[in-house]
């Protein structure tokens, strides 16, 4: 058989690659030629047309909407999320060849819809999908100006600290400066990091709101759910006013697609018509009728957050933290992560740093499992372990994925007890984290490092004696058969 496949998830990252490898080798090992696409944050390298005019079968592994499916259209298709991808890699290559194979294979084939139908997705499983393909696209936005805002206060220091007032440096109006050669003189390289990082973080909610649109309605929903977006960030609803307003601007464009309009009309229709009546729906709903109570609760939530100590907190960073350990990447962990994401936009960023210490821990109390106890881990695992303390020290939780791909119920409460002590005692010192990623390379903006590293440290011994323990009491059937074959040759 000959195959295509298309990989992709949120963060475009990890799990889009390493479900693509896996497809990769299932589909060789059972003696198929596939191709894969991986739409991941470096881009996508599209397939070869010919490649799939050639296809028995196209597969998808992914959690966001895959671009450009009417590619693949009239072929049997194969759809599920990228973690089936990774940990059930060759069932999905055998459903592939089984669907070939019962797709009839005389005369030309019958026009086929603009895109293939995969499973029906129910309305939870719909509303995932969207939501996850606007934080795919927002995620580059928050990383880098979160982190360009973060150098500016590592070369600034206090100073910088002390200059920042609403976002913006007192005294310094930047659209005043009229000669671009000398901007350096007039702000400094402290100036030009946060402008610049200012400005990108500021696109984080439009552009989250535009791209929820565009997985509901395509091209179409990304104007209006961008303006709705802007329009969420100027009357202060922020975070939570994005994700409505992407909705919104999604629904609005859906229904006016099922407008029929007449060959000729068709045209004007897509360039002038829905576009126009999309934005000033949303604009109009968001900026009348749902932006303020919606900003309302932005505002509850954010002196919600500032208000939270002791008890309350660490509880909160407990919670959060047993979320990053669930799914390793997953929707779970992304949910937990945007939280920490959001609560950074409103200034809180106490929550920031619980987020990423319980990020980090799951690779890294992992790897050191298979230090501690290596025995207790196969040769694949040890090997994966020392890609781990890299992948842990710069924050990529995927990189625990591996060891709970293959022994899911003992790792995953691991990676979520060592998760939850993590958040919990970062939340306790009250470190603070000023950008939204970065592991190791942002510990000078750490507020409390001492309580961070402890927190990180404290995460990574509780990962590791939980999976150690589990790994010792609770030996797999596995085990037990290749230590009666051992017995037995002895």
């Amino acid at each position: 058989m000959k195959l295509v496949a298309v990989t992709s998830c949120p963060t475009g990252i990890a799990h889009t690659y390493m479900a693509a490898e896996a497809i990769e080798q299932a589909a060789k090992d059972a003696g198929h030629e596939i191709h894969v696409e991986t739409q991941g944050a470096a881009g996508a390298e599209a397939l070869d047309p010919q490649w799939i005019a050639e296809a028995d079968a196209v597969i998808f592994a992914a959690d966001v909407d895959v671009r450009d499916k009417e590619r693949f259209a009239g072929k049997p298709v194969v759809s599920a999320g990228v973690k089936r991808g990774i940990n059930h890699a060759a069932d999905m290559v055998a459903e592939a060849v089984e669907k070939a194979q019962a797709a009839p294979d005389s005369g030309p084939v019958a026009p086929a819809p603009a895109a293939p139908a995969g499973p029906r997705l129910g309305p939870g499983a719909k509303l995932r999908l969207w939501l996850m393909t606007g934080v795919s696209y927002m995620l580059p936005f928050v990383a880098a100006g979160g982190i360009l805002i973060a150098l500016a206060f590592v070369f600034g220091g206090a100073e910088v600290a002390n200059q920042v007032n609403g976002g913006e440096f007192e005294g310094v109006d930047y659209e005043a400066i009229t000669d671009p050669t000398r901007i350096l003189d007039q702000v400094g390289i402290t100036g030009v990091l946060f402008y610049i990082g200012g400005l990108a973080f500021s696109m984080l909610v439009p552009i989250l709101a535009g791209f929820i649109a565009f997985g509901m309605a395509d091209r179409m929903g990304i104007a209006p759910g961008v303006v709705g977006g802007l329009i969420a960030v100027n009357v202060g609803a922020g975070f939570l006013g994005g994700l409505v307003a992407g909705l919104l601007a999604g629904a609005i464009v859906m229904a006016l697609k099922l407008i029929k309009a007449d060959q000729a009309f068709s045209g004007i229709m897509r360039i002038v018509v829905i576009p126009l009546v999309s934005v000033f729906a949303v604009g109009f709903i968001m900026l009348v009728l749902v932006g303020k109570p919606i900003a309302t609760a932005q505002t509850w939530l954010t002196d919600w957050l500032a208000g939270l100590s002791g008890v309350n907190a660490v509880l909160l960073g407990l919670l959060l933290g047993a979320m990053m350990g669930f799914d390793l990447g997953g929707p779970v962990n992304k949910v937990a992560y945007l939280f920490g994401v959001g609560a950074l936009a409103s200034g809180d960023f106490t929550v920031m740093a619980a987020v990423m210490a319980a990020g980090m821990v799951p690779p890294l109390g992992l790897a050191l499992a298979t230090v501690v106890r290596s025995k207790r881990f196969s040769q694949a695992e040890r090997q994966s372990g020392k890609a781990a303390w890299l992948l842990g020290a710069f924050f990529i939780t995927e990189g625990a994925i591996p060891f709970a791909a293959a022994d899911p119920l003992r790792v995953i409460p691991s990676t979520v007890v060592g998760g939850a002590v993590a958040g919990a005692v970062s939340m306790a010192f009250g470190s603070t984290l000023r950008a939204p990623h970065g592991g190791v390379w942002v510990l000078p903006l750490i507020g409390n490092p001492g309580g961070f590293i402890i927190a990180i440290l404290a995460g990574t011994a509780a990962t590791c004696l939980c999976a150690v323990a589990l790994k010792t009491a609770w030996r797999s059937k596995a085990a037990e058969t290749a230590d009666d074959q051992a017995l037995v040759a002895i």
